[in-house]
């Protein structure tokens, strides 16, 4: 998968975020670690995780925030979608298009009972 890593400056510091080059609104990078490992797409409804991502997002009217939070309390892992700055201000620095491997997030984390 085709991503834009890119440099900000923000007043916490300099932050490098992988986002996608034409975003939709049902999209995200989940990071895991810190690291960008997974990518959630609820309306590629082909993939079950996807399908289970858009019920508990979408259907429920969940934020991705607090769904990526019950599942990390469910199966004691650490799930997040990066944030560049809690104010606002940032400065894009730079950015260069990379190739990352990016997979659904597994089923067996994912229940319609969050």
């Amino acid at each position: 998968m085709k991503l834009k890593l890119t440099t900000y400056r923000t007043l916490s510091g300099i932050k490098k975020i992988f986002e996608l080059p034409k975003r939709q609104k049902a999209q995200w990078i989940v990071y895991q670690d810190d690291k960008p490992k997974f990518f959630v797409d609820c309306f590629k409804l082909d993939i079950e995780s996807n399908a289970m991502m858009n019920n508990l997002v979408l259907c429920n009217k969940m934020p991705i925030e607090d769904v990526l939070e019950l599942i990390n309390k469910r199966n004691n892992i650490n799930l997040s979608v990066p944030i560049i700055s809690r104010i606002g201000l940032k400065k894009e620095i730079d950015s260069i298009s990379t190739e990352v491997d990016l997979k659904p997030i597994p089923e067996k984390w994912l229940d319609y009972s969050l």
